[in-house]
């Protein structure tokens, strides 16, 4: 009886690991979930976000004299990018993986 005892703490644990891990993730999407923010551009009046389609960028995008220029070769013009509340660099996609939404830390200058 003390193996099972044992057993279910160790999964009781796994499992608040887990969900402790999840929560950041939540968070970020509720600030654009509920922001009811629509693109601008080509995107514009579409809602930014769907169910999971807007993500973080693990990496800084590079700053040029056309825009934030991504992985891939992706320019998103200075006037498509919205502020970003959290600082970080977030890219809200259409089912076809094109770009909806682009949010950006807010400018420094």
């Amino acid at each position: 009886m003390m193996a099972g005892t044992g057993g279910m703490r160790v999964l009781a644990r796994a499992i608040v690991i887990v969900l402790l891990m999840c929560i950041p993730a939540i968070a970020h999407d509720s600030w654009i979930s509920s922001g009811g923010f629509r693109g601008k551009g080509q995107a514009a009046n579409e809602w930014c976000c769907g169910s999971g389609d807007c993500a973080p960028l693990n990496y800084t995008p590079i700053i040029s004299a056309d825009g934030y220029v991504l992985r891939g070769g992706e320019v998103v013009p200075y006037s498509e990018a919205q502020p970003s509340p959290d600082g970080t660099y977030w890219r809200c996609k259409r089912p076809d993986g094109t770009r909806r939404c682009f949010f950006a830390p807010p400018s420094t200058n």
